[in-house]
């Protein structure tokens, strides 16, 4: 049924299971999985009068997002060792999240997007924006969303 599948963690205790449902689908369909992490471009101040951070300040803040980034996606690599399920690490700098993770599925040939919701709504989502309503506009992917 699925080839492969992508699923889109970000180390939150929400995503973990959209990492199990991922590892436990492929498991029993004999699919790959790609375990992707988007990692911000750089840190920014959003408001007026914000601290401006100084190159030394970005480059640390920089090298421990790629690193916890690394070590969420080696985790789920270890997780599908232990089902003998096939994992591909995969962090992507971007600051468009939505839209690194459609990009991923696309170029990794994925048949199926897993990814978690917070369920957000009203004002909360209006201000905080949803990737995943992003993903299930965008994405030529079926899409699996848990919550």
């Amino acid at each position: 049924m699925y080839q492969r599948i992508l699923v889109a963690t970000d180390g939150s205790p929400l995503s973990e299971r959209a990492v199990e449902h991922a590892l436990a689908l492929a498991d029993l369909t004999g699919a790959e999985v790609v375990a992707l992490r988007v990692v911000p471009r750089y840190p920014q101040t959003f408001y007026e009068g914000g601290i401006a951070l100084g190159t030394d300040e970005v480059r640390r803040i920089e090298q421990q997002w790629a690193d916890e980034a690394r070590q969420t996606v080696q985790a789920v690599k270890l997780l599908g060792q232990q089902r003998q399920v096939k994992v591909k690490p995969l962090t992507v700098k971007s600051d468009l999240v939505a839209e690194a993770i459609v990009a991923a599925a696309k170029r990794h040939k994925c048949d199926l997007i897993v990814m978690a919701s917070h369920g957000r709504r009203g004002l909360k989502r209006l201000l905080l924006g949803s990737e995943t309503q992003q993903v299930l506009t965008h994405a030529h992917t079926p899409v699996l969303v848990l919550r």
